[in-house]
């Protein structure tokens, strides 16, 4: 039962990265396209959001090719949380409804 919780806990822990991962993609577009001025309110933010989702990128921005101004890093952390709280955590679920029973 207990399992379970931290099951829960870290799924939605997972998919709170994954909306602010999603949130900084289109914030960094919104810069680059000038909608949103970096001198402005929202510079801070932005950045912020950009330094949080730094740690989770620089690995796989190692591993990865240069695809010039392309950043595919943000789309294969998703994927990764994906892969971790769809068939992953479901099939722990599954070992602990089992075992427990």
């Amino acid at each position: 039962m207990f399992f379970l919780m931290l099951l829960d806990i870290a799924t939605i822990i997972l998919t709170a990265v994954m909306w602010l991962i999603i949130l900084q993609a289109v914030l960094s577009w919104l810069v680059a396209f000038n909608v949103i001025n970096m001198r402005g309110g929202m510079a801070g933010f932005v950045m912020a959001l950009d330094r949080l989702m730094s740690p989770l990128y620089r690995p796989i921005r190692r591993i990865l090719p240069d695809f010039g101004g392309l950043d595919l890093s943000p789309l294969v952390v998703i994927i990764l949380i994906q892969i971790i709280t769809g068939p992953i955590f479901n099939y722990l679920r599954s070992l602990v409804v089992t075992y427990s029973a």
